[in-house]
């Protein structure tokens, strides 16, 4: 075997996955948190991917058995683009620093940087014999997991709220899946989608801890070091339940133990996290402890939103769970928490297919837009070279399209 998990709470070793999910991936103490350890170093593969899978390139570094369990649409190995239009800003502020743009849209399997994390779960899935799988989502992690799934065999249910963009129902339906609309929003879903779990002993997603969704993210700080030839300095994005700054900290921890002596030679980024306005509990939390000066416990005061008036259906996570592990992560980073204006991303929607040629998913456009309030803020520095991890692209968002088209 080439790996082990541990859980993140006692530290006890789980074999493998298969275990894990006989276990209804959880630990004997009860947590749900546990993390994916390799019994032999990792090495970083060759510069020049030999293929258009992700999982094919880090085979070694992600805990697939059989290279002929790997299922893939060619994800994951996506352009990382330097943007002249997000630098000549900066400059016009007298900031000079470099701009990265990691094109998650670009993704051949749904278009989202959900894929990574449903490649991976799907090859899991299919190695151990897992013929059915359900989840509650928000859009881009059902589409992924329907469409990944599909193609490894599995049935998926998607567990969604009434909010869901019919669009993104189609696009679950058309790959021949199921999709249950609950007559609530997302905390709804979440509930039935435990109870369809409970009730036909169907393996569920392990939400945003989920030791595969963080396995196959923290690849981004390979990619990184791939194509830029080095780590962002800033990294940035939009963030609902936070998989992905957890999993690029992930990352760089196991590049740190790769590089041994020369580990001192990266550091982690500052994290700047942004959500809008009209769903910002992470955003709302932060402020409340920064104000306070981060009291003893501060990571565990946070209050669930209310209202929620979002038009973004893949950020509304209303119910920051996921915060007390978040916020010191970017707390220890240096970074912070931003908030952007909802209402205005039509306007950067319309900047980007200016400058860009391109106009990618609203929720992507959060973090965009959060990109030149950081420069005002004074977030970014001359001399940073900052990452932008994008969400999705726009294509099962006609109504963010129309818009956009609207601006003047």
């Amino acid at each position: 075997m080439k790996y082990q998990l541990r859980c993140k709470k006692c530290g006890k070793v789980i074999s493998d996955f298969a275990t894990w999910f006989k276990q209804d991936q959880k630990c004997d103490c009860g947590s749900g948190y546990a993390e994916v350890e390799y019994l032999e170093p990792l090495r970083v593969p060759a510069e020049k991917p030999a293929t258009d899978s992700y999982q094919d390139h880090y085979f070694d570094m992600l805990p697939i058995a059989d290279r002929s369990n790997v299922v893939s649409f060619g994800e994951g190995l996506i352009p990382i683009e330097r943007w002249d239009n997000l630098e000549a800003y900066a400059k016009q502020k007298g900031i000079d620093c470099k701009v990265f743009v990691y094109r998650n849209d670009l993704n051949r399997g749904s278009g989202s940087f959900k894929d990574i994390s449903a490649a991976l779960a799907a090859t899991v899935l299919k190695e151990n014999g897992v013929k059915e799988y359900c989840l509650a989502s928000t859009g881009n992690a059902g589409v992924a997991f329907a469409t990944y799934a599909a193609k490894a065999g599995i049935r998926f249910t998607e567990f969604a709220p009434n909010c869901i963009d019919p669009a993104t129902v189609e696009a679950i339906r058309k790959v021949g899946q199921p999709v249950v609309i609950s007559s609530g929003g997302y905390g709804a879903a979440k509930e039935e989608a435990a109870n369809y779990h409970k009730t036909n002993n169907v393996l569920i997603s392990g939400g945003n801890t989920d030791p595969l969704r963080i396995e196959s993210k923290r690849l981004v700080v390979f990619e990184c070091l791939r194509q830029m030839g080095q780590l962002p300095t800033v990294y940035m994005q939009a963030v609902a339940g936070g998989t992905s700054p957890l999993a690029f900290e992930k990352g760089f921890r196991d590049l740190q133990a790769m590089a041994g002596d020369k580990a001192s030679n990266y550091q982690l980024p500052r994290m700047l996290l942004v959500q809008q306005d009209e769903c910002d509990p992470m955003v709302t939390a932060w402020e409340k402890a920064t104000a306070a000066g981060f009291p003893q416990g501060w990571e565990q005061q946070y209050e669930a939103k209310k209202d929620i008036k979002t038009r973004i259906g893949i950020l509304t996570a209303a119910n920051p769970g996921n915060y007390p592990l978040v916020a010191p992560l970017v707390r220890r980073s240096g970074g912070t928490f931003i908030r952007v204006k909802e209402a205005e991303l039509p306007r950067y929607g319309k900047e980007m297919k200016a400058s860009r040629g391109v106009l990618m998913g609203p929720a992507s456009m959060v973090c965009y837009a959060g990109y030149f309030q950081a420069v005002d803020r004074g977030e970014i520095k001359s001399g940073d070279v900052v990452l932008l991890n994008t969400g999705e692209g726009c294509d099962r968002a006609q109504w963010f399209k129309d818009l956009v088209d609207q601006e003047k």
